[in-house]
């Protein structure tokens, strides 16, 4: 989820970067043909993911260099364990892409090194007016655009077993609503080896997926709006740690869970009835464990106090940005315009390629999925789109010492390791540490 900092030391690998970035229209002008000026050359890096998407970039890639003859793009898939290296080396060089996949976290700490180029005038108001509104805040700074949005991933779905909701004498058709009332279905589903539920148990999964629960607990996270000071030790906090050590100290879930918050396996596998993941689980799911799909249901996950205006997920996920040093802005933003803010079936065709395991930022695909019978058959997209995403809040951009410093708080008090007041204490000294140390008083970016 963080982006890692890391230091090129060997001249050797910088060069091989450089060789494999050496397509960069920053390197070079355009080719000429026949006397006449060629097109304008940009690349495009993209950070692996699943293999689908790879196969769906380069569909579309190949579309719009065969659609037009101005912009020319060549594509390069990039590892992402490698990703930091090989940009960071290629920018030392020179030889960036010019168009590089970028999550939402990373845009702020981006614009303040001068790494992206403002978007604002590159692309028609119409594409940022097609942004949802409580998404079009993610890619700006200072009021101005410095990417464009292509997708988001819910950090927090509720996912529950209908055959064993209906065994344990409760309603499928109504799940519950308050961590009260999800503490009781937690209780009456854990029978024998099934565990009532799973969610994040430890401090680094904690650190990131409870994000969406803070903000619902409380209205914000646990450290000022300016990053000047720790908030952590607001009473209002004290619900989310009594939720959390219930789940645990009850063994309604897992006590040593053999994968991370981000794997649906112990569900899928029957081993919960419940589970707390993000919205990526449904592919997950469709993939590895089909048979489970008939008996499963999603909903939002449940407010403290039964809100369903509040948020109780995060939105991750990615977006397209154009260097600032490209000689090619407008050539780079041509092809965003073309892949991301366009013809909505793009997008929409990538969504159905990600079995609608992903959601999309823009009214217009929306509308096109609508009229989509695979959309419109699915069990989940819908609820998801309409009740998760709605609410959803941006993943916070500060650095993820101050997440994991309240996450090993909640992990303290869970586990029986200390009580809430020592723990917040304690997180609140860290947290306000880490704002001294990396003189993070007055950074916190203005959307």
């Amino acid at each position: 989820m963080r982006q890692r900092r890391l230091r090129i030391v060997a001249a050797a690998a910088v060069a091989a970067l450089i060789a494999l970035a050496g397509c960069s229209s920053n390197s070079g002008t355009p080719g000429s043909s026949g006397g006449k000026e060629g097109p304008a050359e940009i690349t495009f890096w993209q950070s692996q993911f699943e293999p689908y998407q790879q196969k769906w970039f380069k569909t579309y890639v190949d579309k719009f260099n065969a659609s037009q003859t101005d912009v020319k793009v060549k594509y390069q898939v990039v590892p992402g364990d490698t990703w930091q290296q090989k940009l960071k080396a290629a920018q030392a060089a020179g030889t960036q892409p010019d168009v590089a996949t970028t999550n939402y976290g990373g845009i702020p700490a981006g614009v303040a090194n001068g790494q992206f180029a403002e978007l604002d005038g590159l692309l028609p108001d119409k594409a940022w007016s097609d942004i949802k509104s409580n998404v079009g805040g993610f890619v700006q700074v200072g009021g101005k655009h410095y990417a464009y949005p292509m997708l988001v991933e819910p950090s927090t779905v509720l996912y529950y077993r209908t055959d064993l909701v209906k065994a344990a004498g409760l309603d499928p058709n109504t799940p519950p609503k308050t961590w009260d009332e999800l503490l009781t279905w937690a209780e009456k589903l854990t029978k024998g080896t099934v565990k009532g539920m799973t969610i994040a148990s430890v401090a680094p999964d904690l650190g990131w997926s409870s994000w969406g629960l803070q903000y619902n607990a409380c209205g914000h996270l646990p450290i000022n709006d300016d990053w000047s000071a720790a908030n952590a030790k607001d009473p209002c906090y004290t619900k989310l740690f009594e939720f959390y050590q219930t789940l645990f100290q009850k063994g309604w879930i897992p006590q040593q869970p053999k994968v991370g918050y981000p794997d649906a396996t112990p569900y899928g596998q029957g081993q919960v009835a419940m589970m707390a993941n993000g919205s990526w689980a449904v592919g997950q799911l469709k993939q590895s464990f089909p048979a489970m799909i008939k008996n499963t249901a999603v909903a939002p996950f449940p407010s403290v106090d039964g809100d369903p205006s509040k948020p109780t997920a995060t939105l991750g996920g990615w977006t397209l940005t154009v260097d600032a040093k490209s000689k090619h802005k407008e050539a780079a933003a041509k092809f965003i315009e073309y892949l991301l803010a366009g013809d909505p079936a793009i997008m929409a065709d990538f969504f159905r390629q990600s079995g609608f395991s992903k959601y999309t930022v823009r009214t217009s695909v929306d509308q096109a999925l609508a009229s989509d019978p695979a959309a419109t058959a699915d069990p989940f997209m819908k609820i998801i789109s309409d009740k998760v995403v709605a609410t959803g809040k941006a993943e916070p951009a500060y650095p993820f010492d101050i997440s994991l410093a309240f996450a090993t708080a909640i992990e303290s008090v869970m586990k029986g390791k200390s009580d809430i007041p020592a723990a917040t204490q304690k997180a609140s000294d860290a947290i306000d540490r880490v704002i001294k140390q990396q003189r993070l008083k007055g950074t916190a970016p203005k959307g």
